[in-house]
């Protein structure tokens, strides 16, 4: 498996634990918890998926500026 292969894996499963994270702050938020250090500590984790998601991204396919 070659190097973009990687990338694209990790990107992939990147992808799911922020989807996954979206899913369980819904629910946090539906069931009104009030638990906010857990719910702070979520969306923090999410952040953070976000650069990596944007950071693979760019070195599977950089930008290419013309």
């Amino acid at each position: 498996m070659g190097r973009r292969e990687l990338l694209i894996k990790q990107l992939k499963e990147f992808q799911e634990e922020h989807r996954d994270l979206d899913a369980i702050l819904i629910q946090l938020q539906e069931k009104q918890t009030i638990d906010f250090v857990q719910i702070k500590r979520l969306k923090k984790r999410k952040l953070l998926l976000k650069d990596k998601i944007r950071s693979l991204k760019n070195n599977i396919e950089p930008d290419i500026i013309a």
